[in-house]
């Protein structure tokens, strides 16, 4: 049977519950279990595609197409697995779902309420995620006493009343505030939140505390005492050098015997490849600048998976990856020179509208002129295209149909009909709803014999690799490109994947998002020998 660990959070958000519970996972997965996980979150919306990358974050994209949180790309990269549309629902999806069977009169009229069939339809979709697996993590967003969250914690509370007491174990992530003032840490609001979630009808098992400082035997025994739990289920997470040192540091706090008594398991992870990797990432022999060029850097979660893809790279050649962020919209003022003179290579990330977009062909074109490493990622490799359509091809008006629909040279543009990853034809237009006419999730690609692309994945005919996009590349081009030096690397059904310069050390752009498939363990080969080159090159 199926075990369960439920993390839950207090007092305040962006403490870490996904950082702690892939950890947990981590630590199972080392042992030798299988274990899956699954990521909750009470808002409204059915899944955050249409939420701008400065409200949520990210949008990781699983293999299956799914839009989710960016939480699923922290337990893919942690536990080193494939995760899919059902390691994350939201509220939207479990109303609309409930909704929908009351108006096919699947009740059998009776009055359609939050407990039980809400809360019913939460604990299936738990359920269904935990087929399978030895462990099921389940991470729900936000903090305990969110009216969002209490649907969710009752199905919880009702999961543990049904299951044995020894397959669930439930995590209470919270905040222990150091107060300058009075020189002390204090507990108060961990005593609280506690009483909170126990209010509810859940008590803790476990207690992970965030604080800036070390907790002493004292202050451990006082939690344990006020939120009745064994000395031994109090553990420390104080900041870390690394998000993958933890659970290096819950180990070290002894979380394996809370974990052990609970489930009547011995646990004896191996962590000597883990340990090695996140030594390189603390302790590296040589480091290398990065110009990171995007648009959307008022918050860097925006590119959480690839600036860990940058790390993972890091970690597997022992480089410290220094980044360079480069505002697009800067750059259109000042030059690329001026703000990627000090850098050993430049990756332009993806994106969606016309903002920042002179910038970024600004860069492109000063790393093509210049002879500087280069890697284009989805609206990296179109804008790369466009820059050498422009200058290299001298058709000054090339450019993406989604910045002038009116373009005479549309070097991207958009299919009006492609097969999804279900089978069906998707029709798009300029008018069609934003959620649903993305091509989304995993698709093949053929690398080129010889070129930088296929050398860095590999002697295999086809891989695979994610997508998050509207607009494709426009083979109209392909020859006119090929014959005035540039080659199209990757090919897809006649869709172009992936280019690359002849006549340059090491410039590549992919219309893929390869850092969705990075983990700490198997880093992204395309952007592991990126890294690579432009440190031979720097050399």
């Amino acid at each position: 049977m199926t075990k369960f660990i439920f993390v839950t959070g207090g007092v305040l958000s962006s403490l870490g519950k996904g950082i702690t519970s892939a950890s947990i996972a981590t630590i199972l997965k080392q042992s030798g279990h299988n274990v899956s996980m699954l990521k909750i979150d009470p808002y409204l919306n059915i899944d955050p595609g249409t939420m701008s990358p400065l409200e949520h974050g990210e949008v990781f994209v699983t293999d299956d197409g799914a839009e989710t949180d960016l939480d699923l790309g922290h337990y893919e990269r942690f536990i080193d697995t494939t995760l899919t549309a059902k390691n994350n629902f939201t509220t939207g999806q479990v109303y609309q779902e409930v909704i929908r069977k009351e108006r096919k009169g699947e009740y059998l009229g009776k009055t359609v309420q939050i407990v039980p069939h809400i809360a019913d339809e939460i604990k299936s979709r738990i359920f269904t995620a935990a087929k399978g697996h030895d462990f099921l993590i389940v991470e729900l967003g936000g903090t305990v006493g969110d009216i969002e969250g209490l649907p969710f914690m009752e199905a919880i509370r009702e999961i543990r009343h049904e299951l044995p007491k020894d397959i669930t174990l439930n995590v209470h992530l919270t905040l222990v505030p150091f107060i300058r003032a009075a020189g002390e840490l204090k507990t108060k609001p961990t005593q609280h939140s506690v009483q909170e979630l126990r209010r509810i009808g859940i008590t803790p098992h476990l207690l992970v505390c965030r604080s800036e400082q070390s907790l002493s035997k004292a202050l451990k025994s006082k939690l344990a005492s006020s939120c009745d739990l064994a000395d031994d289920a109090i553990i420390e997470a104080t900041d870390a050098s690394s998000i993958y040192q933890v659970p290096m540091n819950f180990m070290k706090e002894g979380i394996l015997k809370p974990l052990s008594n609970h489930f009547s398991m011995d646990f004896s992870p191996d962590m000597k490849e883990w340990d090695k990797l996140v030594k390189n990432i603390i302790l590296p022999e040589n480091e290398i600048n990065v110009a990171f060029v995007g648009k959307y850097l008022e918050l860097k979660e925006s590119y959480k998976s690839l600036t860990e893809a940058l790390i993972h790279a890091g970690a597997h050649l022992s480089i410290r990856v220094n980044i360079n962020w480069c505002d697009s919209e800067i750059i259109e003022s000042k030059g690329a020179s001026e703000l990627i003179k000090n850098s050993d290579c430049v990756l332009v990330a993806g994106g969606f509208g016309p903002r920042g977009i002179e910038g970024k062909l600004k860069a492109i074109e000063y790393a093509r002129v210049n002879k500087i490493p280069y890697l284009g990622i989805c609206l990296g490799m179109q804008l790369a295209l466009i820059e050498y359509a422009r200058n290299v091809l001298e058709l000054k008006d090339a450019n993406s149909v989604e910045f002038n629909p009116d373009t005479t040279n549309p070097l991207i543009y958009l299919i009006d009909e492609f097969i999804d990853r279900s089978g069906q034809t998707q029709i798009r237009t300029k008018a069609s709803p934003m959620g649903g006419t993305l091509r989304l999730g995993a698709y093949p690609f053929n690398p080129k014999k010889g070129t930088k692309l296929q050398l860095a994945y590999g002697d295999k005919k086809t891989y695979f690799e994610r997508h998050r996009h509207r607009y494709e590349a426009n083979p109209k081009y392909k020859k006119q490109l090929e014959e005035n030096g540039m080659i199209i690397s990757g090919e897809s059904n006649g869709l172009i994947e992936a280019i690359e310069l002849k006549e340059h050390p090491w410039f590549v752009g992919v219309q893929f998002h390869p850092e969705f498939t990075s983990h700490l363990q198997t880093p992204s080969p395309i952007i592991l020998d990126f890294i690579k080159q432009a440190f031979k090159i720097k050399k």
